[in-house]
Formats: C-alpha cells, sequence, structure tokens
C-alpha cells in the first residue's frame, strides 16, 4: 500500500515530569512557588515514519537533519489555595481561597540530528496565566528545556523500539520564589531541575503502541528571603517526581488518524524551610501527590508534509489540571536544513 500514514498526538507527553510538578502549584501559597520506494513498503514503517513526525523522542532523526515544532496547549485548573502563617516556630493553615487558574502556552521547539542515534533539542515557552477568582494574571517567557535522545540499540522492523531520554530544564520563568504573592502569577517553576528516563514504541498493523517513564529531580533553592505571611521563605526543597505514560495510535485513513493515551506522575512532598521574626527556622512540608490525565487526539493531513495534531485531556486525580486542550504542527523553515547540514553529512 502506498503511504499509508496517519498522524497522532501524545497530548501532554510534550510535558517533563517538572511539568507535573508545577499542576499542584495553586493548592497553596506556599505551593504556588512552587512536551514507491523502498521506506513504503508496508504499512508498519509508514507508521512508524508518522510517530516520528509527532513524537520525536520514539524515533531519531539521521545525522545533519533538524526540525522545528509549534504547539499551543490550554489547561485550566480549578482549585482552593490554603494561606498558612507562621508563629512560634510552627505552623498553621487560618484561610482557604478558591483559585480558577487558565494557562495559555506557545511552545517552540527545535531538535537536531548530531548522530544516527543521538538527537539534541530544546523547547522555548512563552506562558500566559490568569486567575480568574483573584483577578491577577502573569506573561512572559516560561522555562526554557534542553533535551537529549539516545537509541543505543539500532531499530529492528517489528520489535520494540528503546529510547534514552534526559532533560534539563532552567528557570527562566518568572519565579515564583521573586514575585509578590497576590500580585502577579509566576511563569516558572522557580528551580532548576534534571530528569531522565526510557522511551519504548511498537508497531502491531495498523495500531503504534507507546510508553515512557522518567524520574525528575529539582534542585533545591536556597537564600530566597522572600516575605509569606509574616515570615521569610528561607529555602525549598522540590521533591522528586516519576512520571509515566503509555496509549495507542489507530490509522482511520492516509489522512486521519486517533490516539488515545492516560500519563500520569507521583510527586514527593516539598519542603520549605521558614524564619520568622525571631530568627527562628522551622519547616513546612507539602504532601505528596499524584497526578492522571487520560488524552485523546486526532492526526489531520493538512498537505503531503504537513500532519496537524489536535487534542483534550481530562484530569482524573485531585491534583491533575480538569480541561487541557492543544494543537501541534510542524515549522517548515527555507535553508534550515542546509545551515545545519555539516559537509560530511549525506
Amino acid at each position: 500500500m502506498t503511504r499509508f500514514t496517519s498522524a497522532l498526538l501524545i497530548l501532554g507527553l510534550v510535558y517533563s515530569g517538572s511539568s507535573f510538578a508545577e499542576r499542584s502549584s495553586d493548592i497553596s501559597k506556599a505551593r504556588e512557588a512552587l512536551a514507491q520506494n523502498e521506506e513504503d513498503n508496508t504499512q508498519e514503517k509508514s507508521l512508524e515514519e508518522v510517530f516520528e513526525a509527532t513524537e520525536n523522542r520514539y524515533s531519531l532523526m539521521k545525522k545533519g537533519q533538524s526540525s522545528m515544532n509549534y504547539s499551543l496547549s490550554y489547561s485550566y485548573v480549578a482549585d482552593q489555595r490554603l494561606s498558612v502563617e507562621i508563629a512560634n516556630g510552627g505552623v498553621r493553615a487560618f484561610d482557604v481561597n478558591p483559585s480558577n487558574t487558565h494557562t495559555l502556552t506557545n511552545n517552540i521547539s527545535f531538535d537536531y540530528g548530531l548522530k544516527n542515534n543521538l538527537t539534541l533539542g530544546g523547547t522555548l515557552p512563552l506562558v500566559a496565566k490568569y486567575d480568574s477568582a483573584d483577578n491577577i494574571s502573569g506573561t512572559g517567557l516560561g522555562d526554557v528545556t534542553f533535551n537529549g535522545r539516545w537509541q543505543p540499540w539500532a531499530y529492528v522492523p517489528g520489535e520494540l523500539t528503546k529510547t534514552v531520554t534526559g532533560s534539563f530544564k532552567t528557570h527562566t520563568g518568572d519565579s515564583p520564589f521573586e514575585t509578590i504573592s497576590g500580585k502577579k502569577l509566576p511563569t516558572g517553576s522557580g528551580y532548576y531541575s534534571l530528569s531522565g528516563g526510557m522511551s519504548i514504541s511498537k508497531v502491531v498493523d495498523p495500531v503504534m503502541l507507546f510508553g515512557s517513564s522518567s524520574l525528575s529531580y529539582g534542585i533545591p533553592v536556597k537564600e530566597i528571603n522572600q516575605v509569606r505571611d509574616g515570615a521569610l521563605l528561607m529555602e525549598v526543597h522540590p521533591g522528586a517526581s516519576l512520571a509515566f505514560s503509555g496509549g495507542f495510535a489507530h490509522s482511520l485513513s492516509y489522512d486521519v488518524s486517533l490516539s488515545m493515551s492516560f500519563q500520569g506522575s507521583y510527586t514527593d512532598k516539598t519542603t520549605y524551610v521558614f524564619k520568622d521574626s525571631g530568627g527562628s527556622r522551622s519547616k513546612a512540608a507539602a504532601q505528596a501527590s499524584m497526578s492522571g490525565v487520560l488524552n485523546f487526539g486526532l492526526g489531520i493531513r493538512v498537505s503531503p508534509k504537513t500532519i496537524t495534531n489536535v487534542g483534550v485531556g481530562f484530569g482524573m486525580t485531585e491534583d491533575s489540571p480538569d480541561i487541557l486542550l492543544s494543537l501541534s504542527m510542524p515549522i517548515d523553515v527555507n535553508g534550515l536544513k542546509a545551515k545545519f547540514m555539516p559537509a560530511d553529512a549525506s
């Protein structure tokens, strides 16, 4: 069959494990601080091509190849935010306020094949947030992420494709440790984080199965000196986060495909160190949290070389976004490939 392909969307897999940690940032003020030729002989090969076009982490590009992608996502979180007061070296709750946060994120990502089995890339997020309950907002650059994907084992048709992944998230966005609470919403997490994991995929014609898992570690932040409810927030020790996901995509026709996936994460408790007016230090810990989102995607071929993906996700736990919407498509830049193609690349 000639180029029988489809598109798929794995909404939410673009989020790194640290992205899941941010989903509960509105539960409390403290936690508020807190992604016909040889190659056309089989439908299986066609599905692999579509999977590569949609989610590069599962299929690496050849040496010298480069690509850009644009994605737009929207999330809505309705929650209760807990205010805290530090007194006599202890932490006690004294008020609970509603929070309704709308987040719009524009991601521009770039990938470059350093070797046939090694791809490097980065993501530039532009974030806009609005809390309709408190009528406050925040816009600006989010946390820029650098990532790498390494395929230590050569791809064998019909077998599992295994890829090792790693990423480093900066804190280029507006830090919640620097913004004034109640005046502006932060666009970043406020701390650096590292993550590593593995993803797998397999074609069971005409279905593509996929899954991944990763572990993230947030680097502690010290010497913050931020006033919060009558005390100084001095240090934040983010909890480690374990993220996992899995699902499938099914070809309906040459131009259309459907996908369904589940993504979840478990985040260990985050510890905050406060100093009161008397100079005494105390610790407060946010409880561990669990997030789960069920995603549905639709892939549509809008041109011979362009696949557009749209999707919707629904939160399944208290710590998950209530609604997730997304749109993604490749960016075709003339001369980009030639500019980055090494002289000895074929």
